[in-house]
């Protein structure tokens, strides 16, 4: 008999001293990852062990953490654009409003100032046609009858009335006025007689009956003429001389100074 020594097999594990690990990970539903360690210790040959572990899955997990990742992102991008949009937004209502302000503000300007060159103007032109109607009020009115071809002669207080009268011609008529710049036909021939002292009625009707009635055929400067009936006088002027008359007639003629032949009186007064 040999006393040849048999090998005797350990049940424990040998020693790693040499490792290799291969790892694989399943992509889709979780598939198990395998690590497998193979190793030899000494001189003899052992069997191989292998170990089996399971991993978690966690490519499910990723690819939902990644989306909400590009979601958030996509988020904070839109938010950032739809803020620039209204900055630039309120950036141009701002400019288009003081623009806006800028052109009113001329526009009140040139209104302001054509406003007040309109008023000069106008100043002007009153502070001119007091100093005619002046003039007129002191100068005798000098007129020809048409029908004889003589002179006769407006004086002292008919000269006085005339000239008021043709100071006034080209004003308006305004049903009611009494002056200064509008008149309807009884207002003037007032205001035409109290220059003189003379206090008329106020209205046609009485007028024409305020005085002495005379012949159209008869007539001197200053008579007050009526159309009308004596008492029921409709419209009143002044005979001016020279087969004229003086007054203010309606809103399209205002005062203007006509021939009798033109719209001839029903009769006369003579106040003075």
């Amino acid at each position: 008999m040999s006393h040849t020594a048999l090998p005797i097999r350990s049940h424990r594990k040998p020693r790693q001293s040499a490792s290799r690990t291969a790892l694989r990970a399943g992509v889709a539903g979780g598939v198990l990852s395998t690590i497998a360690v193979a190793g030899a210790a000494g001189p003899a040959s052992a069997e191989p062990v292998t170990e089996t572990i399971e991993m978690p899955t966690i490519t499910s997990g990723l690819a939902t953490a990644t989306a909400q990742s590009v979601e958030a992102t996509q988020q904070v991008a839109l938010s950032m654009r739809l803020q620039a949009q209204e900055n630039e937004a309120a950036t141009h209502a701002a400019q288009t409003a003081k623009k806006a302000k800028a052109d009113a503000d001329r526009k009140a300007e040139a209104a302001k100032a054509k406003k007040k060159a309109e008023a000069a103007a106008r100043a002007k032109a009153e502070a001119a046609d007091r100093a005619s109607r002046s003039t007129q009020r002191t100068t005798l009115a000098t007129t020809v009858s048409a029908d004889s071809g003589t002179t006769s002669h407006a004086t002292g207080t008919a000269a006085s009335i005339v000239a008021f009268a043709q100071a006034q011609l080209g004003d308006a008529y305004v049903m009611g006025s009494t002056g200064p710049n509008a008149w309807d036909c009884s207002g003037l021939v007032q205001a035409a007689y109290r220059t003189v002292g003379v206090d008329l009625p106020r209205v046609s009707e009485s007028q024409s009956t305020a005085g002495t009635q005379v012949s159209l055929s008869n007539l001197q400067p200053g008579d007050i003429l009526y159309w009308g009936g004596a008492g029921s006088a409709y419209h009143t002027g002044i005979y001016v001389g020279g087969g004229q008359f003086i007054g203010a007639q309606n809103p399209s003629s205002g005062v203007v100074e006509k021939s009798l032949d033109w719209d001839p009186p029903t009769g006369a007064v003579r106040v003075l």
